[in-house]
């Protein structure tokens, strides 16, 4: 079992990738592969960062031999998604959605029907936009058919839309505690799934 954490922040060592980190060593022991992608890298390996829509249907031409296309490679293999983004005017990082818009060569081949997503979100205020940008989170994923999967787990509660922290997240023991459910969650259900997905 493979979980893909994306980190949508432009910060390599920000309160994003704290929380993604947090979550997929929970993955981790439950036994999943883990790997952890960073969409400002992947973009800034590209002649152009934005969709641009040069093909319909996508071609895929933009994820040839670069990082996009390693990316690509991976969420193909992937159980489980945590996608991860800090808070920008009440929604997702511009990195994130240029990232995502890329996408729709996945969404073309169906790639990530049935991979289970969660949510991880962090700002700079207890109520800085996080269930705004966790309803941003999921509306990408559901576009590409994933399943969206909350915060509950049956050891603790039934949970909210994800997970949310405040700026520092390292301070912040309820985000990093439910970041933690979420990704116990995420497995749960990928291990439930696996024959939904393609092979």
């Amino acid at each position: 079992m493979l979980i893909v954490g994306i980190n949508g922040s432009p910060n390599r060592d920000g309160n994003t990738v704290f929380l993604l980190k947090e979550a997929l060593a929970v993955a981790e022991k439950a036994g999943a592969e883990t790997k952890l992608l960073h969409v400002k890298e992947i973009l800034d390996d590209l002649e152009s960062p934005f969709c641009e829509l040069c093909s319909y249907p996508c071609e895929g031409s933009c994820s040839e031999g670069n990082k996009l296309g390693e990316a690509f490679d991976l969420l193909k293999r992937a159980d489980g998604v945590l996608m991860g983004s800090p808070v920008y005017f009440g929604t997702v990082s511009s990195q994130l959605k240029a990232f995502w818009d890329k996408t729709r060569f996945l969404r073309r081949e169906k790639a990530l029907l049935n991979v289970v997503g969660g949510g991880i979100t962090v700002a700079g205020a207890r109520f800085g936009g996080q269930e705004t940008t966790l309803r941003a989170l999921h509306d990408m994923m559901l576009v590409q058919g994933m399943m969206i999967v909350g915060d509950g787990y049956v050891d603790y509660d039934c949970g909210h839309q994800g997970a949310c922290a405040q700026r520092l997240a390292q301070n912040d023991e309820n985000g990093i505690n439910r970041a933690r459910i979420l990704a116990q969650r995420v497995v749960e259900v990928a291990k439930a799934t696996m024959s939904l997905r393609k092979p």
